[in-house]
């Protein structure tokens, strides 16, 4: 038991380091909370700050879901194994998507999972990843919409899954994919005010946007 909270713990801390917050303090001394749409990831980070700065961004954020899910799921503090290694896998990874979402080291108001999300899956799953990354792309510039490309990759996670297990790729256990299900729902639950945004037709397209102060959007 000890180990197992251990590695929640370590996993929703690392979830929980703010890159894109950090990243706006050193570049521009700025809460990037406060500017754009007001969402403290990756697609804010490359509105407001540019393109170095939103790779950074999510690199770090991808590498938070890789580092929890392959390496503090590892850790074993009593000798005795507690959980199967997948499911400690998931554990360690959804903590982490929970740190980046409510990150406690800024007011529990963080990013909105994808990224972290997407480290976990590459760490657990690699070709659905790229399954899923090849959905977003089509999505993307089809729509230029990187809410919708990210709810629709999301979404399309349980269902590659099944695909990939029924052609005879790779097994798929049942807790991969009730998170598969669990993931879908947290994506789209977290995009809920774009959701909103894209009914009223005010979502913002993918452009080149000037450093400005948050909307009412």
């Amino acid at each position: 038991m000890l180990t197992l909270i251990v590695i929640v713990l370590l996993s929703y801390l690392v979830g929980s380091i703010p890159t894109s917050i950090i990243v706006g303090k050193i570049l521009r001394g700025i809460d990037i909370r406060e500017y754009g749409s007001g969402n403290a990831g990756a697609t804010n980070t490359f509105r407001v700050l540019g393109w170095k700065a939103g790779v950074f961004v999510i690199a770090v954020d991808i590498g938070k879901g890789v580092f929890a899910t392959l390496v503090i799921s590892k850790l074993n503090l009593t000798g005795v194994p507690l959980l199967a290694s997948t499911l400690l896998q998931i554990i360690a990874g959804v903590s982490a998507v929970c740190g980046h979402i409510w990150t406690v080291f800024a007011g529990f108001r963080g990013g909105k999972g994808v990224s972290t999300a997407a480290g976990m899956i590459i760490a657990l799953y690699p070709i659905a990843f790229l399954i899923c990354i090849a959905i977003f792309t089509i999505v993307l510039f089809t729509t230029r919409y990187v809410s919708v490309s990210s709810m629709i990759a999301a979404v399309s996670l349980p269902i590659v899954f099944v695909v990939l297990q029924q052609i005879g790729h790779q097994p798929v256990s049942s807790p991969l994919l009730v998170l598969s299900l669990i993931m879908a729902g947290l994506i789209i639950f977290t995009h809920r005010a774009n959701i909103r945004r894209l009914l009223n037709g005010t979502e913002n397209r993918i452009r080149r946007l000037r450093l400005g102060r948050r909307s009412d959007k």
